[in-house]
């Protein structure tokens, strides 16, 4: 236990270097890495919304997936399998990225943001805790999605080739393909392509390999006392501001702001933000990990979570087609509306789905 603690701590000091370094060599601020921002662009790049400030195929996503896929077929952990309530699970994900761009991020960035001085992040921090306290209660009344089962080889591959398809177009860059002008939005600021595939490979290795999830740490801490994934989590926070401070003291650019006001890429409604990631973590519980994890699953063939994946760029993109994105000016009327509706969609998949079995 104490050399898995001191693993996972390990990884998380690399996994928060990088998410600076990444923001250093183009990433937006405080966004080195964010799981639904990143499947947002990449939904815009795609067409899948017309919001011209985020459309970028983003390699990081891309090397996620490959380095799950790659390190899990070396360990021989790579195993195809799915038909888990697809359909549950695709409309669990729609609304935890509905709940993360309440929020502006996701678990990861949550942690990035904070790590950058961003006090905002502080109330997605209670929000989170709160929606995975609520997951854990229905895990405690028997909660299930049903078992998966085995499928074919081929199946589990995928995912992982789409991902190919994409850097491919990403390189290619042709006509179809949407990409934010330059100084146009977020989506124009990201890091060369081979340094953000590099980072993503690296990402997904590591956390293929201690298991890391956002969701995860509090989840295990509450249900069985178990801190070892809060070791990873604290990491990233600590190595990730370590690093921020190191290069605005290098550079003379301003890596760490500490404050609420003028936050890059978020906002300061303290209710909305808490609300937003209640949201994030309680689907998040009900799915088996956050979008992080979910990726490495599916790089490990999981077409369940590649079903939750799917189900993330799906409320991207209704998110930007229908404004319900918040903004550095807030939430929109109809972004707290969705909210709403998705904390009550996903109470009602939670009671339905833990009606205890009988003995």
């Amino acid at each position: 236990m104490k050399n898995e603690k001191t693993f996972i701590t390990a990884a998380g000091v690399i996994i928060g270097l990088i998410a600076a370094a990444l923001v250093y060599f183009g990433n937006p601020a405080n966004m080195g890495f964010c799981i639904a921002c990143f499947l947002r662009d990449t939904s815009g790049a795609l067409g899948l919304h017309s919001a011209a400030a985020v459309q970028y195929i983003r390699p990081e996503i891309i090397g996620l997936v490959l380095g799950s896929c790659i390190i899990s077929l070396v360990t021989r952990e790579f195993a195809p399998r799915g038909g888990s309530a697809p359909v549950t699970r695709f409309i669990l994900g729609f609304f935890v990225m509905i709940g993360c761009l309440m929020f502006l991020g996701c678990p990861f960035r949550m942690i990035l943001r904070l790590a950058g001085g961003d006090l905002n992040a502080l109330f997605g921090i209670v929000g989170f805790a709160a929606g995975i306290a609520a997951g854990v209660f229905f895990l405690n009344r028997g909660y299930t999605l049903k078992r998966s089962y085995k499928m074919q080889q081929l199946e589990g591959f995928v995912f992982p080739t789409v991902q190919i398809v994409f850097l491919v177009l990403l390189v290619a860059a042709p006509a179809f393909i949407h990409f934010t002008e330059a100084d146009g939005g977020p989506g124009a600021k990201h890091a060369a392509i081979a340094i953000s595939l590099a980072a993503g490979v690296i990402v997904g290795i590591l956390a293929q390999r201690t298991r890391l999830c956002m969701v995860g740490g509090i989840r295990d801490a509450i249900l069985f006392h178990e801190t070892k994934l809060l070791f990873g989590f604290i990491a990233i926070l600590v190595s990730a501001c370590i690093g921020n401070i190191i290069l605005g003291a290098v550079t003379g650019n301003a890596y760490f702001t500490l404050g609420m006001a003028g936050q890059p890429i978020a906002h300061t409604d303290a209710l909305w933000n808490a609300l937003g990631m209640l949201l994030a973590g309680f689907g998040c519980v009900l799915l088996g990990g956050c979008p992080l994890r979910q990726l490495i699953l599916a790089g490990e063939g999981n077409t369940d979570s590649v079903m939750a994946v799917i189900g993330l760029m799906v409320g991207a993109a209704f998110c930007h087609n229908f404004g319900l994105a918040s903004s550095g000016e807030g939430p929109s009327a109809n972004g707290k509306i969705a909210v709403i509706i998705g904390i009550i969609v996903v109470t009602v998949i939670a009671a339905v789905n833990s009606r205890r079995q009988e003995a």
